[in-house]
C-alpha cells in the first residue's frame, strides 16, 4: 500500500476552493505534465456531486495507461470530499481532499491518495520505480496549477451546458466568427449595462 499526500495554501475563500474541487474533472484538467495525464468523466451525478456520484478516471502515468471507476463516498461542504475505486485494476484506490479555512481569503487544501497496485510483487516494484513518483508529481502539479487559477494567475476552464454552448456559438456566428472569449466579453459587458430589475 502507498499513501501520497500533498497540501497547499490558496489565497481564496474556502467556498470558492471547495466548489472548484467538487468537480473532479476540474482538477484532472490540471494534471497534465511531467509524464502524468489524467481525464475524469462524470458518469452518474448525484445532488451537487455528492455521495454516490460516479466517475471514470483515465490516467496516463509515464506511458502506462490505467482506467478505473470511482464513487464519491464522503462529501462535507467546505471540509472534505472522498472517493474510492469501485471497478478497476488497482487492489485499492482512494482519494481524499480536505479543506481548512485559515482566514476569510486563505484556504489550506490537502490531497491524499491511498492505493495498492495490481500485479502483486511486480506491481510493488513498478510502484517504487515509477508510479509513486508520477502520482506525487501529478498531485503537486495539480495543486500548484489550481492555486494559480483560483488566485487569478491563470485561466479557469469554463464548463457550461450544451444548450448554453449552442447559444454562444450562435452569437459567435452573428459576430462574424470572432473568438469565443470576445463573444463572452461582449455578453458580460451587455449584462453589466442592463438596469437592475427590482420587485
Amino acid at each position: 500500500m502507498t499513501v501520497v499526500k500533498k497540501s497547499i495554501d490558496i489565497k481564496a475563500p474556502v467556498d470558492t476552493v471547495f466548489t472548484y474541487f467538487a468537480r473532479p474533472e476540474h482538477v484532472s484538467d490540471q494534471m497534465s505534465d511531467k509524464g502524468v495525464g489524467m481525464t475524469v468523466i462524470p458518469m452518474d451525478i448525484k445532488a451537487g456531486m455528492g455521495v454516490g456520484t460516479t466517475f471514470r478516471v483515465i490516467g496516463d502515468f509515464s506511458g502506462k495507461r490505467l482506467e478505473w471507476d470511482c464513487e464519491t463516498t464522503e462529501f462535507v461542504r467546505g471540509e472534505k470530499i472522498s472517493a474510492k475505486q469501485i471497478k478497476g485494476k488497482f487492489k485499492k484506490w482512494e482519494i481524499t481532499t480536505e479543506f481548512k479555512e485559515l482566514s476569510d481569503n486563505l484556504t489550506n487544501v490537502s490531497m491524499t491518495v491511498d492505493y495498492e497496485m495490481p500485479l502483486g510483487p511486480l506491481g510493488n516494484i513498478l510502484d517504487k520505480v515509477k508510479f509513486a513518483k508520477s502520482a506525487e508529481n501529478g498531485l503537486e502539479t495539480a495543486l500548484f496549477k489550481v492555486r494559480g487559477l483560483l488566485e487569478g494567475n491563470g485561466s479557469i476552464p469554463v464548463y457550461i451546458t450544451l444548450d448554453a454552448y449552442q447559444k454562444l456559438l450562435a452569437e459567435k456566428k452573428k459576430m462574424n466568427n470572432v473568438p469565443v472569449s470576445t463573444v463572452l466579453t461582449a455578453i458580460l459587458e451587455k449584462f453589466e449595462q442592463e438596469p437592475e430589475i427590482k420587485n
